[in-house]
């Protein structure tokens, strides 16, 4: 895979790596990660008034998957694009997919101008869109990329077909819970193996049992300092001008947000929403049941475009 330009050592407002060697450590265990998913077509950067947005291509052999609208997926805080392996292979088998790594996190983008406010993140993602030549796409992000997919459709939608947020942010406030869960995660990773299995059926945390995952994670909090904006939660104000096609998914025992509120709550807010709770999962509810929550994707994703399609009928032509 493509090395992304070396750390960036002069600015305190963007992302960067601590150093070359970690930066490469990093990159090896990714590598391992993405090998767990989809063969990949094609990687490549493209550039936007925030830096460089390093981009992977996964596609469908068969050229009809091809020409359907394709899906873009933004992964979560202190990840990479890696994180979609369990996904990648049933999406890409249906359509082209788009997997970025957002700047400011761990990953192979280069963070160069800082992304501190909700119109800058959606101003890079559309420049993003627009650099690979995507003019309407199915936007998936999971946990702090469900907030900029969120964000995304309320500041920028023009681009979208739809969105999937996946255990979002951006719904309600971050609590104290979800930060302890964090923590207890990321220091569960250290533990003896014996113990690892009781403690991800505990913390229902998948990293502490797929290895390259957890090689992953821990070469990452070692390798980069994040710097990006916070996913400030959406008003209800602000959630009514969502007019694009979304479908929520939440794990039953997220401790993010709290699901059976929101499951009510944004189907109310946002016009035409769909919203379901995920059961026997938490934070992470498309790598736990990702053959149940791909399928969904998909089937949520083909019935917009169905419906696009009906829209662009000519009249008197329908049926």
């Amino acid at each position: 895979m493509t090395v992304s330009p070396s750390t960036t050592r002069s600015r305190a407002d963007v992302g960067r790596y601590v150093n070359d060697t970690l930066r490469d450590r990093y990159f090896a265990a990714c590598d391992a990660v993405y090998a767990l998913g989809a063969p990949l077509r094609e990687e490549f950067d493209v550039e936007t008034g925030y830096g460089t947005t390093h981009v992977y291509r996964y596609g469908p052999a068969d050229p009809a998957a091809a020409r359907r609208t394709p899906v873009v997926l933004v992964h979560g805080s202190g990840s990479c694009s890696a994180m979609w392996y369990p996904n990648t292979p049933a999406l890409s088998a249906e359509r082209t997919v788009y997997a970025i790594d957002t700047p400011g996190d761990a990953g192979r983008s280069v963070h160069r101008e800082p992304l501190h406010r909700p119109e800058d993140a959606a101003r890079w993602l559309d420049e993003t869109l627009a650099a690979i030549g995507l003019d309407r796409v199915h936007l998936v992000g999971s946990s702090y990329g469900g907030w900029l997919v969120l964000n995304q459709a309320h500041r920028a939608p023009g681009r979208l077909a739809s969105v999937t947020p996946l255990d979002p942010g951006g719904l309600e406030k971050v609590g104290l819970r979800f930060f302890v869960w964090i923590f207890i995660s990321l220091f569960a990773t250290s533990a003896p193996r014996a113990l690892r299995p009781m403690l991800a059926k505990w913390l229902e945390q998948p990293v502490l049992i797929v290895p390259e995952l957890r090689t992953m994670i821990r070469a990452g909090v070692r390798a980069f300092r994040i710097r990006r904006p916070a996913p400030l939660p959406l008003s209800e104000d602000e959630l009514r001008t969502i007019r694009t096609p979304l479908y929520l998914v939440l794990g039953k025992r997220s401790l993010l947000l709290h699901p059976k509120r929101q499951v009510e709550r944004v189907p109310r807010v946002i016009p035409g929403a769909r919203a379901e709770i995920v059961s026997a999962t938490g934070h992470g509810p498309q790598i736990d049941h990702a053959d149940l929550v791909n399928e969904r994707m998909l089937a949520f994703m083909d019935s917009v475009d169905r419906a696009d399609d009906q829209r662009n009928v000519p009249s008197g032509r329908a049926g």
